[in-house]
């Protein structure tokens, strides 16, 4: 049996950086936690193909938002898939396309994963750029709002998608 945290050798190296400098300090409310843990995902359905698409492995903001890989396909490339937000307050959406683009919006160090929320950085901030362009050639977003855009098809494949189980707020 391994002692790997995941199968995903991208979120293992996330947590051996994270066991080095300490939990929750390279950005704002975010948290590995165990993975695969129940986040409360049964809350939205209870149907079995809504619940298996789901890998929760991260804890997105102090208040009890998560985030999760969906499993929108049978792609063998975990680290490929798109990252979802189980928010604490009725949100659900796709928040990066892939987990290096999720670790790239971690370098903005805001739970809200907006750089306009940033009043000081984390303790381990700075370390955690090091430690991501050392690892993925990769630094905080430059063009936010192309981000997002490119991130909305992705979105809207999962809302069409996931309203087959639950019903999904307009935004």
């Amino acid at each position: 049996m391994s002692d790997a945290y995941s199968p995903i050798p991208e979120l293992n190296l996330l947590k051996e950086f994270a066991d080095r400098i300490g939990p929750g300090q390279y950005s704002e409310g975010f948290e590995l936690h165990e993975y695969g843990k129940e986040v409360g995902l049964h809350t939205w359905s209870e149907h079995p193909e809504f619940l298996e698409r789901f890998i929760p492995f991260a804890h997105a903001t102090h208040s009890g938002s998560h985030y999760a890989l969906w499993r929108c396909d049978d792609r063998t490339d975990l680290a490929a898939l798109p990252i979802v937000l189980v928010g604490d307050e009725g949100d659900l959406y796709v928040v990066a396309r892939s987990l290096p683009e999720l670790f790239q919006l971690l370098a903005i160090d805001s739970e809200f994963l907006d750089p306009d929320e940033v009043e000081e950085h984390s303790d381990g901030h700075q370390e955690f750029l090091v430690w991501l362009d050392r690892n993925f050639g990769l630094g905080p977003p430059e063009d936010l709002d192309a981000l997002w855009a490119e991130q909305k098809e992705c979105d809207e494949q999962f809302r069409t998608w996931a309203s087959r189980f639950v019903e999904l707020d307009d935004y």
